[in-house]
C-alpha cells in the first residue's frame, strides 16, 4: 500500500466563501500514482470546512443565508467565545458543514455521484489556512 500527503493553502480575502477544490484533489491523486484507494480531504482549521455537494451558485448563496440564520455573525457580543475575538459564528458554521470528507479513488479518479464536487468552506477568512489531502491505496 502507498500513501501520499499534501497541504493545500488558502487565503480567502472575504470572511466567507465556498471554493471548489475538486481539481486540486484530483491533481493530488494524479501526483500520488495511486489508482485504487481512498482520499481524505480535511480542513486543518476550526473555522473552515470541507464538504461535498453540487457546484451551483444558487445553492452556495442559499448555504450562506442558511448558515447566517443558524449562527449569525452579529452582534458579536451574543457569544461568550467572542471576548477578544469575533469568530464564534465561524466555529459553529464549521461544526454544521463538517471537517472532512472521504472519497473512493477508482482507476485513478475521484469516484463521485453525478453532481458531487469537493468544497473548501471558509467562515473566518482573511488569513492563511490549509487543507490536508491524504491518499492511501495502490
Amino acid at each position: 500500500m502507498k500513501t501520499f500527503r499534501k497541504e493545500l493553502w488558502f487565503n480567502v480575502p472575504s470572511r466567507r466563501a465556498f471554493i471548489n477544490i475538486t481539481p486540486d484533489v484530483q491533481q493530488c491523486i494524479d501526483a500520488s500514482g495511486i489508482r485504487e484507494g481512498l482520499v481524505l480531504v480535511n480542513a486543518m482549521h476550526i473555522t473552515a470546512s470541507v464538504f461535498i455537494n453540487d457546484d451551483e451558485p444558487g445553492l452556495h448563496h442559499d448555504y450562506d443565508l442558511w448558515l447566517e440564520k443558524l449562527a449569525p455573525h452579529e452582534p458579536v457580543s451574543q457569544y461568550q467565545h467572542n471576548v477578544g475575538e469575533d469568530n464564534a459564528d465561524a466555529h459553529m458554521k464549521r461544526q454544521i458543514m463538517g471537517r472532512e470528507c472521504v472519497i473512493a479513488v477508482t482507476d485513478g479518479k475521484l469516484d463521485f455521484g453525478t453532481w458531487e464536487r469537493i468544497f473548501y468552506g471558509e467562515f473566518d477568512g482573511r488569513r492563511k489556512k490549509r487543507v490536508m489531502v491524504k491518499i492511501i491505496g495502490e
